[in-house]
């Protein structure tokens, strides 16, 4: 039995926002969520598909990567509605 450990890699916040996200997303996420429903309906069209996974994701949705963004978008602004 060794007397001295190793040190162990310093732990991120990440189990913290997991337990949130498991609760209900961060205020944040909602927030992102919101601002991509307000730009799409001004007329813009999201430039990366995967920041609109992401902002699904920390939603709770689950999204294929093969997800057309639109189908997404839309999935995103159902949730909204719902909450």
């Amino acid at each position: 039995m060794p007397l001295h450990q190793p040190p162990r890699p310093a732990r991120s916040l990440t189990w913290l926002k997991d337990l949130l996200v498991r609760h209900g997303e961060l205020p944040a996420d909602r927030q992102r969520a919101t601002e991509l429903i307000r730009a799409v309906d001004a007329g813009g069209l999201p430039l990366n598909p995967a920041i609109v996974n992401d902002i699904a994701r920390r939603l709770g949705l689950d999204v294929a990567g093969s997800a057309p963004v639109e189908q997404t978008i839309e999935r995103i602004r159902q949730l909204l509605q719902t909450r």
